[in-house]
């Protein structure tokens, strides 16, 4: 029997009781019942009370069991959390040290276009120096023939 069933019967037993007369507070009850209902408790108790300490202590094991495992997961939140970070970091890392390859080669590239816009205008210098002379020459030249056939008509009349 469940504790909770004796102590209605011990109700129900308390409220059927008849009244002594000339009192409103005070009953008569039949006392070999209520010790029944007592005795029923005192036998019933140990095994109730085994089930709420065995109800208490599960309890407190799945509390212990749910901090350890919150424990492990905020842990290995807390390692995805640095790695991730780290990664971030070797990630900004990588991209300022690529920017700064970037910018040498841009300046490299810079620096060698410039030598050979140098070069190139040098020799297009030389070239139109060499070309004007050669000009001047041929001209010189071509004036000279055209004077040449003049001299030699004049020589034959």
């Amino acid at each position: 029997m469940i504790i909770d069933d004796i102590l209605d019967m011990m109700d129900d037993l308390l409220d059927n009781a008849a009244s002594v007369p000339f009192s409103v507070k005070k009953s008569i009850v039949d006392c070999d019942q209520m010790r029944d209902y007592i005795n029923e408790i005192r036998l019933n108790l140990p095994q109730e009370i085994k089930q709420a300490k065995m109800i208490v202590r599960d309890r407190q094991s799945i509390i212990t069991d749910a901090n350890k495992e919150a424990d492990t997961i905020i842990r290995r939140a807390e390692d995805r959390a640095k790695v991730i970070v780290s990664n971030d970091e070797i990630t900004k890392a990588a991209k300022t040290k690529a920017m700064d390859i970037i910018n040498q080669a841009q300046a490299k590239a810079k620096e060698l276009k410039s030598v050979a816009n140098k070069y190139i205008d040098d020799n297009l210098v030389k070239a139109e120096e060499c070309l004007q002379a050669n000009l001047t020459s041929v001209r010189k030249t071509r004036q000279a023939m055209r004077t040449l056939p003049t001299q030699n008509d004049q020589s034959k009349q």
